[in-house]
């Protein structure tokens, strides 16, 4: 996916007034240059050629146009002093703009850049054009220098930065392209477009940057909390962070949340983490989502025997879970014994129990606290706590911390009702 170029474009008639020898212009859009130091030679051939170009512009036609060309060969000969440069280049702007001649207008606004002459609240704007139409020209080295110069000059808008991470990720800087992308979207805050978070999001895939992916995928379900954006914000924390099969399932369990399966490899990904034989409800659940949406072939070997497995194993397994819950809360009963009975109660949608367990087992040695923190604040989520899941999402460190902030970004939009 490649960023979008706007069209160049700088506000036609660029008018600044010219002082003596009689020379009109329009109403200035800006502020002139003070005390304009205009050559005899340029105002010789300047009055003449301001005339023509006015009159041309009210009723424009080839050959005026190509008249005005002519002239203003003689303006450019005669501009020797900076305000002629200025006052040349602003004109060339015109008549390029006339004559739909990108050429032409860059031109006049480097004249104008290079002159010294131009207005400070002016000068971030013509880089800024120079270097969208080196970019246009496929100039990358132009295009760096002109928007570094905007930048400096005072332009405090997002866009330079976009354009700079472009051109480095182009040219394979991806370090300094997602530093400038970054800097883009805090300048933009809410009114950054979605497509530069997923710009960042696919670099961050490209380069394998497990933490950038990190970074880009909390900001894209923050700001665009949609369905497609968890799909892709989780499947490339799944696919860059080689997880284990118990983080998988986690992971995997705010996909089934968020509804956001976007592949058959999706369902497949859950199925194979949760292990029918473990947690058969929700492998029953989900091969039957996939399949109602379209996506599963239940007749597939591979879904074909889970959905056997999981079937088969409910009955008794539910049937099991009050003598497991009653050894979980035994004062001996080990860690392994509460978090797997919490883990019980989780999978068959009980969250009340799932959190009281997940809670004691919190309190006994040899605890895994990441993992038991985690499945507590799904607990809790399910549940509708969704102040308590955050606070519990809050406490996981580690290689689950990345999964538990999307998760405690799930919770705190469900607690504002999106």
């Amino acid at each position: 996916m490649k960023l979008s170029l706007s069209r160049f474009a700088v506000a036609v008639a660029l008018a600044l007034p010219v002082a003596g020898a009689g020379v009109m212009v329009a109403a200035p859009a800006m502020a002139a240059p003070a005390g304009p130091d205009l050559s005899k030679p340029f105002l010789a051939v300047g009055v003449p050629f301001q005339t023509a170009l006015e009159k041309v512009k009210k009723a424009p036609s080839p050959e005026g146009i190509a008249d005005l060309r002519a002239q203003y060969e003689k303006v450019l000969a005669a501009a020797t002093k900076p305000d002629d440069k200025f006052t040349a280049g602003n004109w060339g702007i015109q008549l390029g703009s006339l004559a739909k001649d990108d050429t032409l207008q860059g031109k006049g606004i480097q004249m104008m850049v290079d002159s010294g002459k131009t207005p400070p609240d002016l000068l971030p704007k013509l880089h800024f054009a120079l270097a969208q139409m080196a970019l246009q020209a496929k100039d990358n080295a132009g295009a760096r220098k002109n928007l570094e110069a905007s930048i400096a000059a005072g332009n405090k808008e997002a866009e330079p930065h976009v354009w700079l991470a472009e051109i480095n990720f182009e040219e394979k800087q991806t370090k300094a392209g997602f530093d400038e992308l970054n800097k883009a979207i805090e300048i933009a805050g809410t009114a950054a477009p979605e497509n530069w978070y997923r710009r960042g999001l696919g670099f961050a895939y490209e380069a394998r940057d497990y933490a950038q992916a990190v970074n880009f995928s909390t900001k894209l379900v923050k700001a665009y909390p949609v369905t497609k954006s968890w799909s892709a914000a989780i499947a490339v924390l799944r696919d860059l962070g080689q997880l284990p099969s118990q983080d998988t399932i986690d992971l995997m369990r705010l996909m089934a949340r968020t509804n956001s399966w976007a592949e058959e490899r999706d369902y497949g990904e859950f199925v194979q983490a949760a292990d029918a034989r473990r947690n058969p409800a929700e492998v029953k659940a989900v091969i039957e989502a996939g399949v109602a949406a379209g996506k599963v072939d239940a007749s597939k070997t591979f879904y074909a025997e889970a959905l056997k497995t999981a079937t088969t194993r409910i009955g008794p397994d539910k049937a099991s879970l009050p003598g497991f819950e009653k050894d979980a809360r035994a004062a001996n009963a080990t860690v392994g014994t509460v978090t797997g009975a919490g883990d019980a109660f989780l999978s068959y949608g009980e969250s009340a129990k799932a959190m009281d367990l997940y809670k004691i087992a919190l309190t006994k040695p040899g605890v895994d606290k990441p993992v038991v923190l985690t499945r507590l604040g799904i607990a809790q989520v399910d549940a509708g706590d969704y102040a308590g899941a955050q606070a519990s999402f809050a406490q996981v460190e580690g290689p689950r911390k990345p999964m538990a902030e999307l998760w405690s970004l799930y919770a705190a939009q469900k607690a504002a009702g999106k």
